[in-house]
């Protein structure tokens, strides 16, 4: 009779796996469980809760094979009620108990907040420093919990009788706060004692009134600074008690002088300060909109150590962190009494010294004001930065005493991994997880480091998929998708940054189909049906802004787009000058969006939003290709990118899906194998290569180093993936254009393709409950592996290839079933367990004979040697791009010809000189 293990990992929400998880925000947090192990054919027939609370329990028995975000089967909890869990579940008999898991409930009702906003007075103005809220709680013996519920109009670091009440930063991180300001929960119980309490609370500007956007706005959610902070706590017989911050507070200028997000902050240390002092007052009594948060806190992650401590060669101490990252400098030194030690921040060098220009308005410089300590610990607490290297002026090298980088983000957990027989694919895939960490900072973000730092909807609508497979991101953006919901504009056109701090009005595709695909991502991965049910009216309207804007023909005309942004063609000042028709990206994305709203509807249960979006997909997908695709199978604008959008969002016909694929690929052939795509495009070409039998092609993008391609960067030190496929050029200078980062996730997003499909684990059910194991070797890659923590437990494949012998090691988590597609093979089905399979392949797509200009271009060593002869002997190099992408790209209208077609077109149709040399050596090059 097949049994199971103990239930383990048992999670309330989206929360990460804890043993105790306080102040969610759901009076019935829905529940989750892994089967470690199971005997071969077991499946659950049923499990059983056990909920204990206030010493009494109570089990309840649910029929079915779930396991994964199952209903709460008690009486609703009130707020800071606790239960506790435990499960097992049913095959044929039942399984041992799991451990004990604790869920505790925040602050669930408006009417249960006591406490109110209090706001310094007399201190605390913008130009003055961080103020510091003081106060005391005269507490009772015989305490047995204390829970601190806190949030803040700006930033807040919270202490009491001197010890800090949590290890977050930047709380209550950035939303929407006049729709949603989050709250954070606290045990603080060993941090009290009978008797008088003191409580310290230091506010900074934060997003709420610090400089935000390439305008510096300050004051966008207004001026003042204010806390709300209540305290519950439950004595020994049962008594519950609550304090707040209240008007018997005082208030004072602290000793952080000065603080921003993009400026950086300034610390007095030397104890001769003139401060101010003041009282409070209460500022606000609506606690409506206060709410718990979804997902994790910002932390500190990591620390990384400096590599390297120089001058430069005009005389600055610079440091090299090796990696770059998200957060501050933790700088122990003994500086001169009264020094002024400022540590300024770059994620690049330029001529050997401190890359700012990238930066623009952000000072990013941290500044400490030295008393007479002889040896002082410098760090900041209200701001981050963006960087890999650090100027640090005021103390020379001999008075350091160690340096070390602070990573800064939200503590998402780790769920994906990637690693081949590349080193440079290992560490792209490795810049995409740096970039991922540096950028969600509480928000999804373009970048960390410039003026902006903003929730860019377009960048998140690309990445999404990849961030739910790298981390448990789903908590985060289920929030952050909240709070789009609460900034759409009335008539459902989506701004472009969440929160919205722009005001423009504006909207563009893509950028605004982060209202659909994202949450259908998420539940894509998550199996997370109640986002769709939240988000299924902000789904709705922004569909029907397309469609309005689309009109009765489907087509998505005019106004303004961002289209392909950064199309690497694009000059540096005009990112959006995309190859791309921007009318066919917006209609390729509505046809889209509509089609995946349907789909959430049908999820949902709504049939008429059903009915409704299958209509409108329609009515796109048919305006689509009238407008755009010829019957060849050509696509308006004969760009990378509208190939694969049409391929990808199956917005084409018959015989015209093998036409457009064909052509995608030569576009491919004719670019030298570099990428041709921004934003958009980028995601997806993979896919439409792969998916329609040009996956040889897809490699030898994925694995070019030229500029510009994913492994370029990688090539010139690149620890992050940049905003620009050039961010660097090729001379080691920054790009001349404004925006030029070098932390920016979007163009990471085919990381989720190293996932998919070199790796090969894809979900094909929502929750991963069923995957597809479909590795595709190539690329000379000898060995690839992945894996992930899915909501039922840890997905493995590996591969690795010896001569002709594919080798393949998976592992099916219980509760999940698999197709296995593997070369030369009919799928067929396992369930859970450990695999082993192995078949004949054959990896190269190389013909095995060079008939034609193309083959000559599909035969990497052959089109090496020639394009290097042509080159060397200055035939045909003229063009767009590299030499080599130059070269290829003349090659277009012999594609079908003889190779030596490709001589008349190179050399202008004479055949001396250099070109009778060149002829020579494709003789060479064409012998078997």
């Amino acid at each position: 009779m097949p049994t199971s293990q103990a239930p383990t990992a048992v999670r309330f929400e989206n929360a990460s796996v804890s043993a105790r998880v306080i102040g969610i925000g759901e009076a019935e947090p829905r529940i989750s469980w892994v089967v470690p192990t199971a005997d071969t054919g077991w499946l659950q027939t049923a499990y059983e809760l056990e909920l204990t609370r206030d010493g009494a329990s109570r089990t309840y028995v649910v029929d079915g094979p779930e396991q994964i975000l199952v209903p709460w089967p008690g009486d609703p909890l009130g707020s800071g009620d606790a239960a506790q869990v435990r499960v097992r579940v049913r095959g044929a008999a039942w399984s041992p108990w799991s451990e004990i898991y604790e869920v505790e409930a925040g602050v669930l009702r408006e009417q249960d907040w006591v406490a109110r906003f209090v706001s310094p007075v007399g201190v605390g103005e913008l130009d003055r420093p961080a103020p510091v809220l003081r106060g005391t709680w005269r507490l009772p013996g015989g305490i047995v919990s204390a829970r601190l519920y806190a949030t803040a109009h700006g930033l807040f670091s919270a202490s009491l009788n001197g010890a800090s009440v949590g290890d977050d930063f930047l709380s209550p991180g950035w939303s929407s706060y006049h729709n949603r300001l989050r709250y954070e929960s606290y045990d603080v119980t060993e941090l009290l004692h009978p008797g008088e309490n003191e409580v310290e609370v230091v506010l900074g500007n934060g997003w709420w009134r610090g400089a935000l956007t390439w305008n510096m706005k300050t004051n966008y959610y207004g001026d003042r600074l204010a806390f709300l902070g209540q305290l519950e706590v439950r004595t020994e017989t049962g008594e519950r008690l609550t304090f707040t911050a209240d008007e018997t507070w005082t208030s004072a200028e602290s000793n952080i002088v000065a603080n921003d997000l993009y400026g950086g902050q300034t610390t007095d240390l030397t104890g001769t300060l003139v401060t101010r002092t003041g009282t409070v007052e209460t500022v606000s009594e609506d606690t409506s909109t206060v709410v718990a948060p979804d997902g994790p806190p910002v932390r500190v992650t990591e620390t990384v150590p400096a590599t390297r401590i120089w001058r430069s060669p005009s005389g600055n101490l610079l440091v090299d962190f090796g990696q770059n990252l998200v957060g501050w400098v933790r700088l122990r030194a003994q500086p001169a009494p009264g020094a002024v030690v400022d540590v300024r921040h770059a994620e690049v060098l330029e001529a050997d010294e401190l890359g700012t220009r990238p930066l623009r308005n952000a000072r990013a410089t941290d500044r400490y004001l030295i008393g007479t300590q002889r040896d002082v610990t410098l760090e900041p607490q209200f701001t981050f930065h963006g960087f890999r290297y650090a100027q640090i002026d005021g103390v020379d090298e001999a008075s350091i005493v160690s340096v070390e980088a602070v990573v800064l983000g939200s503590d998402m957990e780790r769920t994906g991994y990637f690693e081949s027989s590349d080193p440079l694919l290992d560490r792209l895939h490795e810049n995409v997880v740096w970039g991922m960490r540096g950028n969600f900072v509480d928000v999804p973000t373009d970048c960390p480091q410039r003026d902006e730092r903003l929730g860019w909807t377009g960048d998140i609508a690309v990445f999404a998929p990849t961030a739910q497979y790298l981390f448990n991101s789903t908590g985060l953006l289920r929030s952050w998708l909240k709070d789009l919901a609460a900034d759409q504009y009335p008539d459902g056109g989506v701004p472009w940054v969440i929160p919205d701090v722009l005001n423009n009005d504006l909207t563009a595709a893509v950028w605004g189909d982060a209202a659909v695909v994202v949450p259908w991502t998420l539940y894509e991965r998550s199996a997370d049906k109640r986002v769709l049910e939240e988000q299924l009216p902000s789904m709705l309207a922004w569909v029907r802004y397309m469609a309005n804007k689309a009109g009765s023909d489907g087509v998505w005309r005019g106004g303004f787009q961002f289209g392909d942004w950064l199309d690497p063609t694009a000059p540096p000042d005009d990112a959006m000058a995309a190859k791309a028709d921007p009318d066919a990206v917006a209609t390729a994305y509505f046809a889209r969006s509509a089609q995946l709203l349907a789909l959430a509807a049908s999820v949902v249960g709504d049939g008429e939003v059903v009915a409704e979006a299958n209509a409108v997909y329609e009515r796109a997908r048919r305006g689509f290709r009238r407008e755009f695709v010829t019957p060849s199978g050509r696509v308006m604008s004969d760009a990378q990118t509208v190939y694969s959008l049409a391929l990808v969002f199956g917005l084409l016909e018959g015989d015209e899906r093998a036409h457009a694929a064909a052509k995608l690929a030569d576009l491919v052939r004719l670019s030298g194998f570099t990428i041709a795509t921004g934003f958009v495009g980028t995601p997806l070409i993979s896919d439409a290569l792969a998916d329609n039998g040009y996956v040889d092609v897809a490699y030898r993008l994925l694995l070019q180093t030229a500029c510009p391609s994913w492994l370029y960067p990688v090539t010139m030190g690149a620890t992050t993936i940049w905003e620009r496929w050039d961010s660097m050029l090729p001379d080691g200078t920054i790009n001349p254009g404004e925006m030029t980062s070098f932390n920016h996730y979007a163009l990471g997003a085919v990381a989720d393709w190293l996932h998919r499909t070199v790796a090969g684990l894809a979900p094909t059910a929502p929750g991963y409950e069923q995957i597809r194991i479909a590795p595709q070797p190539g690329g000379g890659l000898t060995h690839a592996a992945t894996r992930h923590t899915t909501p039922y437990g840890e997905a493995t494949v590996a591969w690795r290839l010896q001569s002709e012998q594919l080798h393949v090691e998976a592992t099916v988590p219980v509760g999940i079933t698999a197709t296995v597609s593997l070369p030369g093979r009919d799928s067929f089905d396992v369930g859970h367990g450990t695999y082993t399979w192995q078949t004949t392949i054959t990896t190269t797509a190389v013909p095995s004979e060079i008939r034609t200009v193309r083959d000559l271009l599909d035969n990497p060593l052959a089109w090496q040697r020639f394009s290097d002869a042509a080159l060397r002997l200055g035939v045909g190099g003229l063009g767009e791009g590299t030499p080599e992408a130059a070269l290829a790209g003349r090659l277009a209208p012999v594609l079908n010809e003889p190779p030596h077609a490709a001589l008349g077109v190179l050399a202008f149709g004479s055949l001396e000189g250099p070109a009778a040399a060149l002829a020579a050596e494709l003789d060479h090059i064409l012998v078997p």
